[in-house]
């Protein structure tokens, strides 16, 4: 069993960057593809970005491709999603999630294996 937890949500203005990370139980975290998804208010969950377990290889979604950078540290078992340029559209509940199957260009939300609980972040205009 896989635990994650999320952290460095909050308020911040349009415009402004927030770093979130995500911290992982697992020893062998290396082993798993790691994403970030966030859940707007009365909005179905999105893809935000993934990445390989080496961390070599990445994938955004379009809304936040160019603005959003996702990393990790296996040495720390720790993912992170640095967000710049933030607009209130990106405000949104952010759950970070593991997959230990499949690689960055298969996951789906539904597929994913583990998830946190969330941070929340509010961007305002």
């Amino acid at each position: 069993q896989v635990q994650l937890v999320e952290s460095g949500g909050g308020l911040v203005q349009a415009g402004g960057s927030l770093r979130l990370s995500c911290a992982a139980s697992e020893r062998t975290f290396s082993m798993y593809t790691m994403g970030w998804f966030r859940q707007a208010p009365g909005k179905e969950r999105e893809f935000v970005a993934a990445i390989s377990g080496s961390g070599t290889s990445t994938a955004y979604g379009d809304s936040v491709k160019g603005r959003f950078t996702i990393s990790r540290d296996n040495a720390k078992n720790t993912l992170y999603l640095q967000m710049n340029s933030l607009v209130p559209e990106d405000t949104a509940l952010y759950y970070c999630a593991a997959d230990l199957v499949r690689n960055l260009y298969q996951i789906t939300i539904a597929g994913m294996d583990y998830w946190g609980k969330g941070t929340l972040v509010t961007v305002s205009s």
